[in-house]
């Protein structure tokens, strides 16, 4: 088992972390102050093929395999976790679904301008009553002639002030029980956009509920098979969780990176911090942590691309990572003292970015009860 990258790895985090420093990290700051990325940051990350890492080429994408995505969403993410964010959503849990359980007719449609950055994705399943419980949702698909109306809310949506083609979990009139997803467009009559959260973390994401009232949509529109609503949202947290795993590992790499160097500069008792034992201790354990949490999530990308079940590792490397980014961020703030808790510093803003890590995409007591369900079914 070689734990070294291979050369096309260590050339793609080279690539990207040179692109996120010198384009990504002079704008981090203020991007952080309100919704939103700047339009011409966006259009020098299409050519490069960010909005569609893992499209085949065929339909226009870079056709990455998934650590090699892990690796783009963690470089993108030490710099701007906001921004990783939309990366990662888009990616995952927007065009994945479409790839899985599209018609090639509905790839063609809408992976294409999704791949090239045109139109961005969002994946519309919360609720004010259906959040950790994916069954319950209450919007509703009421199913005519012509195809289907929808009516209800989502709320807390990513990239939901941008997006362009949105993923939608609905019941029908028919049969509440069975959820089933359709696939929206942002121009489609009786769909709008609320008005944009003001969040704790992740300020540069233009997260928002979205409003469908008598939103008509025609019956191609539907993604897999009616009712199969659960079964695709499963699969596509699934593999949303490896994003938001290495979203949360690059949090945690930069606030390690900003302590160590912070660390061997601040002077105290005419020495610097790094030489007192607390400080070693705190970088040792940071350090432990991310390389166990890059592990993790290399491991479940791995599982994904040789086509094994990977859901319960998925869900250890989201688990992990996210209480690394915490731990990690946390430690930080500390190391800095009360400079930590000052806005001229990036271990600040590090720091509100990783507590939702925890949160979305199932929060951590979902991760749990996923590896704990896979853990009581395997053969003894």
């Amino acid at each position: 088992m070689d734990f070294n990258p291979c050369m096309k790895h260590q050339l793609i985090r080279k690539t990207v972390r040179e692109f996120a420093e010198n384009e990504i990290r002079p704008l981090a700051a203020e991007m952080d102050k309100g919704p939103g990325f700047p339009d011409d940051l966006m259009e020098k990350m299409k050519p490069l093929h960010y909005f569609g890492l893992q499209v085949p080429m065929h339909l226009g994408g870079a056709d990455l395999d998934s650590i090699s995505y892990a690796i783009v969403i963690e470089e993108i993410s030490r710099v701007s976790a906001a921004l990783g964010l939309c990366i990662t959503v888009h990616n995952s849990v927007g065009i994945y679904p479409i790839l899985r359980f599209g018609t090639r007719e509905q790839q063609q449609q809408f992976v294409p301008p999704m791949a090239a950055g045109e139109r961005i994705g969002a994946f519309c399943l919360t609720e004010a009553n259906a959040g950790s419980d994916a069954g319950g949702v209450e919007t509703v698909a009421q199913e005519t002639e012509q195809g289907f109306v929808l009516n209800g809310t989502k709320i807390f949506v990513t990239n939901g002030g941008i997006c362009g083609t949105i993923l939608v979990f609905a019941v029908s009139d028919m049969d509440p029980a069975r959820s089933s997803v359709f696939i929206v467009e942002n121009h489609t009559p009786g769909f709008s956009v609320g008005e944009i959260e003001d969040l704790c973390g992740m300020r540069a994401n233009p997260v928002a509920s979205l409003f469908f009232e008598d939103c008509r949509i025609a019956a191609d529109h539907c993604l897999g098979k009616p009712g199969q609503g659960l079964k695709i949202g499963l699969t596509a947290l699934d593999t949303g969780r490896i994003g938001v795993a290495a979203q949360a590992l690059g949090i945690a790499q930069a606030a390690f990176e900003e302590s160590v160097t912070y660390a061997k500069a601040r002077q105290q008792f005419n020495q610097p911090i790094s030489r007192f034992q607390t400080i070693q201790n705190y970088l040792a354990d940071m350090a432990v942590q991310i390389d166990a949490s890059r592990l993790l999530v290399h491991r479940a990308a791995a599982l994904k691309d040789k086509g094994q079940p990977f859901s319960a590792q998925a869900a250890m490397a989201k688990l992990h990572c996210s209480t690394t980014a915490r731990t990690v961020t946390n430690l930080a703030v500390q190391i800095h003292g009360g400079y930590g808790y000052s806005k001229e510093y990036d271990v600040e803003r590090y720091f509100r970015d990783a507590k939702v890590t925890e949160i979305y995409e199932g929060t951590s007591e979902i991760q749990r009860m996923v590896i704990a369900r896979d853990l009581l079914t395997r053969p003894v």
